[in-house]
């Protein structure tokens, strides 16, 4: 009985006990091919950490590198705005680029951090900004006073002389009365060269009563220069002329005593003290200066 028994059981056994041995060893096979899987992954991402920190780093220093040399520029951009600056006489106060650019606003928060290179070059590139507003302004600033200084008259009309007589109430050279004079008398050379005190138009040349040969020169400021008395004209109505071009030479054409030029500055029509715009200390300059 008991051999029958085992005989119809233990092959049933068995066979069971096979299948869930085989089972259970398919079942860690694939657990092992799965944890096998989760590691290669791990492994892949793991360089593509390193990868991406590599890059990272690169391009951090690349970062780094270029906002040194911004700086470096930025340096040399102030330092020559602050020599300009010196060089025009210009108020520091309004023309400063050692200071930081003015600029505020509310904090905010939940930003991510890590970003100072990033930071500093959004910093770097206001300065940048504010400096070249800064350079725009003073190059205006110095191109208006080249303009304003090259059509105001100053300097000295004649190559070297003497004032035999200034502006205002004198005693008239023919009659001894008082008389006004309206301009400022330069004795001179017979013959010399006469010229223009700035930048201009010829609006006259040719003969007045009284006055002899003139040539009157037109300035884009609206002051007149009138050059009388004079031997002969080297000019006509319509030129430009230049500071330090010749105009005429030195005579004593019309009402006068001896060679010289008479010089009168002319504002709305009238005739204001030539004093303020004559340089005698220049007396050779504009004929050094002149082609």
């Amino acid at each position: 009985m008991i051999l029958l028994i085992g005989g119809l059981f233990l092959p049933l056994f068995f066979g069971v006990l096979t299948f869930r041995i085989h089972a259970l060893l398919e079942r860690h096979s694939g657990e092992q091919s799965l944890v096998s899987a989760y590691g290669e992954e791990l492994a892949r991402q793991a360089t593509a950490l390193e990868a991406a920190k590599l890059e990272a780093s690169t391009h951090l220093n690349a970062l780094a590198l270029k906002l040194g040399q911004l700086q470096a520029q930025v340096l040399r951009l102030n330092a020559l705005g602050g020599r300009l600056t010196n060089m025009a006489g210009l108020d520091r106060r309004e023309f400063n680029f050692e200071t930081e650019v003015a600029q505020g606003g509310p904090e905010q928060t939940g930003m991510p951090g890590g970003l100072d290179v990033l930071a500093s070059l959004d910093r770097l590139s206001l300065e940048i900004t504010a400096s070249k507003a800064k350079l725009q302004a003073l190059e205006t600033l110095l191109l208006d006073r080249r303009l304003t200084d090259a059509v105001t008259p100053a300097g000295w009309p004649a190559d070297g002389g003497f004032v035999s007589s200034h502006f205002g109430t004198r005693a008239d050279p023919f009659t001894g009365r008082l008389a006004y004079h309206e301009g400022v008398d330069i004795a001179a050379k017979l013959g010399s060269p006469i010229r223009a005190m700035a930048d201009g138009v010829v609006s006259y040349a040719g003969e007045k009563s009284n006055y002899g040969r003139v040539v009157e020169v037109t300035h884009a400021s609206g002051l007149v220069t009138r050059y009388a008395h004079l031997l002969s004209l080297l000019v006509k109505v319509g030129d430009k002329v230049g500071r330090g071009d010749a105009l005429a030479l030195v005579g004593s054409s019309g009402r006068s005593t001896g060679p010289h030029v008479h010089v009168e500055v002319l504002k709305d029509g009238r005739a204001v003290n030539p004093a303020g715009y004559l340089r005698p200390s220049e007396r050779s300059k504009l004929a050094h200066t002149a082609p």
